[in-house]
């Protein structure tokens, strides 16, 4: 991922990563994956059926996560 000036990741308890603003994000190769919209959710549970990105499926298993320290 490029990061840029106005980008901002929210991290929601038990969920997704929410990116909002200007940012690029890169497949392996080094090439821009084409974004839905400019705000997006980032799957943390893994069982998402739309990887990488959240399709709220988090919430039927129970994911769980720690809170962010520091």
């Amino acid at each position: 991922m490029t990061r840029a000036k106005d980008a901002k990741i929210t991290l929601y308890p038990n969920g997704p990563l929410l990116l909002r603003g200007s940012y690029v994000i890169e497949d392996e190769s080094g090439r821009a994956i084409e974004l839905p919209k400019r705000a997006i959710a980032l799957c943390r549970c893994g069982k998402s059926g739309q990887k990488p990105w959240c399709d709220g499926t988090h919430k039927l298993v129970g994911f769980e996560a720690e809170a962010p320290t520091g």
